[in-house]
């Protein structure tokens, strides 16, 4: 192989592997951040918004029947509200209906949707676990106004 062609491919190869340590790298970096409940709009930048994605209205239910999530924790969301749709996902991905950026938080973590006449959270095979009311969810489990939603450091009432 002609040298110049050598040197080439050896300076491509070491451009490969800097961008390789620096996506590692920002990788760590985003996991070792402190962990906080963002949505769509928070992702791009904006703080001042806490507004979820627009979700369809929910469908009138008996009042036992929850018609939408309220931050618990962490303090500084507290107070926040979530209307429930159909279906709803909670997880680190941007496409997530309710995006939380937490370590402990898979990026497809829990599915929140209605079945017939009731709600059920299912755990999506997360590493750490989704809870409702402390118990770990093995199966879908169908919930009511008044139970509590724990996932990672984050907690949300049914209401």
């Amino acid at each position: 192989m002609p040298e110049p062609l050598l040197v080439v491919l050896n300076v491509l190869l070491l451009i490969l592997l800097y961008l390789f340590f620096a996506r590692v790298l920002r990788a760590v970096w985003i996991e070792m951040k402190e962990p906080a409940l963002a949505t769509a709009s928070t992702r791009s930048g904006s703080k001042q918004s806490t507004k979820a994605k627009p979700t369809p209205k929910p469908r009138k239910t008996p009042r036992s029947q929850p018609s939408r999530l309220v931050v618990v924790a962490p303090e500084a969301h507290a107070g926040l509200e979530f209307g429930l749709a159909d279906e709803m996902t909670i997880g680190r991905a941007p496409g997530c209906t309710i995006v939380v950026d937490d370590a402990y938080v898979s990026s497809l973590h829990t599915r929140v949707n209605r079945r017939q006449d009731a709600w059920y959270v299912e755990d999506l095979g997360s590493k750490n676990g989704t809870f409702v009311n402390g118990r770990e969810l093995n199966a879908p489990k169908a919930v009511r106004a008044g139970d509590r939603l724990s996932i990672g450091s984050n907690e949300w009432d049914f209401r």
